[in-house]
């Protein structure tokens, strides 16, 4: 058998050194993720969280957790049918655990530590960056799309609205079009590359290269399906709110609730916080006192649905990250 018939041998240089750059980037992911964790942690009020979690029973704790694991589920399944469309080679336990595994890193500045997801799929399938990129892309904006629409339906059909709230959902619907759109994500591509005195030419190919494989997302079909499952997600972490603001005596209607819920983890996510931190908790704090909820009530509440959602997700995020980073190594070529 000839040389050209084996795989090609990377060098034990070679190795050592990839080696060593996934140890340091695994180490700056951990920095970065207790970093988020510890500032979470200090602009939350533990005590007034734990009273208030104290006041609900273990059946109603069960069934918020319960709301957010469809949300989970649903939007995981999403990632799953977005892979198979993209083409990769993954089934649906790989990707399940790629999604799951990357919530660890939702604490990390504007997030960018899902990106591990990436770093996963590129261990298990030899899939460049530049290639599964479009796959954040397309996630993302379908969550924006998702929660433009429930907040469109939730301000027509509550009787107060929230203020500001339909510019956000124009807001989150155009970022949701442009990041699905291959010509206009070129377009901003060529004007970032302008803008930037033509320097960073390898960076801004990678985002051209990305925005040619969007065309992968096309048709209606898929965008409809997409968005159901996007819409049914958001909608459960949204009743969550709305059941938890009732156990605790608050007179806020489902579609209200929802609009705050909604519009509150929006602007946390604008913020580019960890987590949303501070952002969604201001806005959903007062949000609700316009609405008339007592702070003694909106308070707790906000703390304890951030519980249920934003730290439910990090904690499954923790267990299932060594599990998805133990897999993905032995995928490695």
């Amino acid at each position: 058998m000839s040389n050209s018939d084996h795989p090609p041998r990377v060098s034990s240089a070679a190795a050592s050194s990839r080696r060593w750059r996934d140890v340091a980037l695994l180490v700056g992911l951990v920095g970065l993720v207790i970093a988020g964790l510890a500032g979470l942690a200090l602009a939350t009020g533990w005590e007034e969280t734990l009273e208030g979690l104290k006041s609900l029973g273990f059946v109603q704790l069960m069934l918020l957790l319960a709301l957010s694991l469809i949300n989970y589920g649903f939007r995981g399944l999403r990632w799953h049918i977005f892979a198979g469309r993209l083409g990769l080679p993954t089934d649906l336990a790989q990707n399940m655990r790629h999604f799951l595994g990357g919530f660890a890193m939702s604490v990390t500045p504007g997030r960018v530590g899902e990106l591990v997801r990436m770093r996963w799929i590129r261990r298990e399938t030899g899939w460049p960056f530049d290639k599964t990129a479009p796959l954040v892309l397309v996630d993302r904006a379908a969550d924006l799309a998702a929660m433009a629409i429930l907040l469109a339906i939730a301000l027509a059909l509550s009787t107060t609205g929230v203020s500001g709230g339909a510019p956000v959902a124009i807001l989150a619907l155009i970022a949701a079009f442009v990041a699905t759109r291959p010509a206009l994500m070129r377009a901003c591509a060529d004007v970032g590359h302008r803008l930037s005195g033509k320097r960073f030419p390898r960076l801004f190919a990678r985002v051209r290269r990305a925005a040619n494989s969007l065309s992968a997302f096309h048709g209606p079909s898929l965008l409809m399906l997409a968005g159901a499952l996007g819409v049914i997600g958001w909608l459960a972490e949204g009743y969550a709110f709305y059941l938890l603001l009732s156990w605790m005596g608050a007179e806020t209607g489902l579609w209200m609730a929802l609009a705050i819920f909604i519009f509150a983890t929006l602007a946390g996510g604008l913020t580019g916080a960890p987590g949303g931190l501070g952002g969604a908790e201001a806005a959903m704090v007062a949000l609700l006192a316009l609405d008339g909820v007592p702070l003694e009530i909106a308070l707790p509440a906000t703390l304890i649905i951030r519980v249920t959602t934003l730290w439910f997700a990090i904690g499954i995020g923790l267990l299932v990250f060594p599990i998805a980073e133990k897999l993905s190594q032995r995928g490695e070529i």
